[in-house]
């Protein structure tokens, strides 16, 4: 859901890097019908779309990594210690996002990445806060996806309006 998501809020821009999407789960599943209906609600359509798991080479490729959870996070690091710096949970994102401000113009999407790191310390990923975590409702009522679609749209609106700002 998220990467369709930010998908379509960036769709328009000519800066826009690749965005893939993989998880921990085993590879070439297709998505449950909860997610299939909420998303069609939007106008996306995902029945073509087959999971895919994280891998070594997947982390090493990707400029910037967003995590929905804490656990996304830590096996992105156990795969490429080097992606520490390009590594963050999407409310963890917005929110030092939010802090620093836009992106400036002229300044590159790995540069306010850079920004957003800040002092921001590896050891971070040791102490566990649900706060910077968006819910998988998977397995759960169809209310949870709907939720979920609803929280990861604000977040990637918001992400998607710092890293592109309007001029």
């Amino acid at each position: 859901m998220a990467a369709a998501l930010f998908a379509r809020w960036t769709e328009s821009h000519v800066d826009r890097p690749d965005i893939d999407s993989a998880g921990l789960g085993e590879a070439g599943q297709p998505p449950p019908v909860e997610v299939l209906e909420v998303m069609t609600r939007r106008g996306i359509d995902l029945s073509g779309h087959r999971s895919v798991t994280l891998s070594a080479p997947l982390v090493g490729d990707a400029g910037l990594i967003i995590g929905m959870s804490l656990r996304h996070v830590q096996e992105s690091m156990l795969l490429d210690p080097s992606s520490w710096q390009r590594t963050f949970r999407l409310k963890e994102l917005v929110r030092l996002g939010e802090y620093i401000g836009p992106r400036l113009p002229g300044q590159d999407l790995a540069t306010w990445v850079g920004a957003a790191q800040g002092d921001r310390k590896r050891d971070s990923l040791a102490h566990y806060s649900p706060a910077d975590d968006v819910a998988d409702p998977f397995g759960g009522p169809f209310a949870g996806y709907e939720d979920t679609a609803v929280e990861l749209d604000d977040l990637l609106g918001r992400l998607a309006v710092l890293m592109w700002p309007p001029r």
